[in-house]
């Protein structure tokens, strides 16, 4: 692909089936900022080369490098090289795709394969069940001392302590090591519960 001006309008040039072709930046999925800007740049360019002003000149200077800014930014979308022609001196310049875009790419395809391991389904029950049984000795101990004092009190704290928890262990429930200490917090919870119930039976 390369980068043109072509009467004060930007055009990237490209080979297929019939040849070569020169496509508006605005029919490619570059976005609309990217491709009003290529226009603006050739708009300048052209004015540049219509004065005549001297290539080694600062105008000339500044359009060379705003083009290849550009053709970076097309590099970037379009992960792939692109050639630039400066509308002033004519020199063919290739840009590279930034070594951002590899390495983004680098870590997506990391974190697919961090989604593609096993799940631990023995360590991770291990902690359900032990965060469990905390929680159920923990909410019936309470439940229970509160009892004797009053029901209604015994009551408030199981809700207090319900209600405490339930953000967290709803924050938790998709984070892979924490969703086994949520799932066990909950599972604590509806076990107190039950006992709870089966004590005033």
């Amino acid at each position: 692909m390369e980068l043109r001006v072509r009467d004060g309008r930007a055009v990237l040039a490209g080979e297929d089936e019939s040849g070569e072709r020169e496509v508006d930046p605005h029919s490619l999925p570059l976005g609309a900022d990217l491709a009003e800007a290529l226009h603006e740049w050739a708009q300048v360019a052209d004015a540049v080369v219509r004065t005549e002003t001297p290539a080694d000149g600062v105008a000339s200077a500044l359009v060379a490098r705003r083009g290849k800014q550009l053709a970076g930014r097309i590099a970037a979308v379009m992960n792939a090289p692109v050639q630039y022609t400066d509308p002033v001196s004519g020199e063919l310049i290739s840009v590279d795709a930034p070594e951002v875009a590899v390495k983004v790419q680098v870590e997506d395809l990391a974190q697919e394969e961090a989604e593609l391991e096993p799940t631990p389904w023995g360590t991770g029950l291990t902690v359900s069940f032990i965060t469990a049984a905390i929680v159920a000795v923990t909410v019936v101990s309470l439940s229970l001392g509160l009892g004797e004092t009053s029901p209604w009190l015994a009551l408030v704290a199981n809700v207090l302590v319900v209600g405490g928890l339930a953000p967290s262990v709803w924050l938790g429930r998709n984070v892979p090591v924490w969703r086994w200490v949520a799932y066990g917090v909950v599972t604590g919870v509806v076990v107190a519960w039950l006992s709870l119930i089966l004590t005033l039976l």
